[in-house]
């Protein structure tokens, strides 16, 4: 194995278990956990069989909770809302204004994380947004039949 190789392999573990380490953390905390966990397991599966076997799985739950977002306008407009209150609070943390009277603890603790922290907000909400508007393209309206089909070819 040339140095080449190895080095490309090194960079796809790294990221296959960076997206699926992110994938199961998001199923819990706010992001697109199903996505991430999905691309992480495409990516393992160019080197292992058992992750190659788990893929089919999971994207089929990706799609239908991708479809099930979508299912219904309340769905789609709490969505989107909730999108844009992430972004909101991205800018919010970004420009980092002092602590308002209210504030319990300490100030230090106001808007802990930085300006970084805002970016990575602004940046989920972008994802989310975009997310929203493909699932709506690609799934409002599609049946569960058309689901299971859909999940089960290989691009």
């Amino acid at each position: 194995m040339g140095a080449k190789s190895a080095a490309k392999r090194v960079a796809l573990e790294v990221l296959g278990w960076t997206l699926v380490v992110g994938g199961i953390a998001a199923l819990v905390l706010p992001g697109p956990g199903l996505l991430a966990l999905f691309a992480g397991l495409a990516v393992l599966s160019q080197q292992y069989e058992w992750a190659e076997r788990r893929l089919e799985p999971v994207k089929a739950k990706a799609f239908q909770t991708a479809a099930d977002g979508v299912r219904t306008w309340p769905r789609i407009i709490a969505s989107v809302i909730a999108g844009c209150l992430v972004i909101a609070c991205g800018v919010l943390w970004f420009l980092q204004p002092a602590a308002p009277q209210w504030w319990p603890v300490r100030d230090s603790w106001w808007l802990f994380g930085g300006p970084w922290a805002g970016v990575t907000l602004v940046l989920s909400g972008i994802v989310a947004l975009a997310l929203i508007v493909y699932s709506y393209r690609n799934f409002r309206g599609v049946d569960d039949d058309e689901l299971d089909r859909r999940a089960r070819v290989h691009d």
